[in-house]
């Protein structure tokens, strides 16, 4: 897995472990609700246990923008993508601009489809994932569809 450049602001970076920077993105419990439905803060273990999982089930990216990391994206292996962005730089289109890659990414690895699971009070990345042509197949799943034929190179 290397390094995957998106445009001049973005890059995704091979998940390493950096508890420095990436724990306090999953101390924030509005971030954990979004992200896990959950009311309380990760600690380290359970950090470490999600990275460990995503990271050996698919690949697992650090998000950089502007030269600081922001969040985190993975693909993993059963076609699920699942990004997390901190709350100051939320809203400012870097979460499109990762999933568009990881669409990329399933593409290169032959996938015919993509999932996200989005708990139904997310209307954020509902909003989000809906805007990059996801549809709505269950309570709190979205797809989308490679296809054969189509390109993501130019979805935005």
């Amino acid at each position: 897995m290397k390094e995957r450049i998106i445009d001049d602001e973005i890059k995704l970076i091979p998940y390493y472990r950096n508890d420095e920077v990436s724990l306090p993105w999953y101390q924030d419990l509005d971030v954990c609700k979004q992200v896990d439905n959950r009311d309380e803060p990760y600690d380290l273990e359970l950090l470490h246990c999600m990275y460990d999982y995503l990271s050996s089930h698919g690949d697992c990216y650090y998000i950089e923008y502007k030269g600081t990391l922001v969040g985190d994206v993975s693909l993993r292996e059963n076609a699920e993508v699942a990004i997390v962005v901190c709350k100051e730089y939320q809203n400012q289109h870097i979460g499109r601009r990762c999933i568009q890659d990881m669409l990329r990414l399933a593409k290169e690895k032959g996938m015919q489809t993509v999932k996200a699971n989005i708990y139904s009070f997310n209307r954020q990345s509902q909003c989000m994932f809906e805007s990059i042509e996801f549809k709505k197949t269950d309570e709190e799943w979205y797809e989308f569809k490679i296809g054969e034929t189509e390109s993501t190179e130019g979805i935005c």
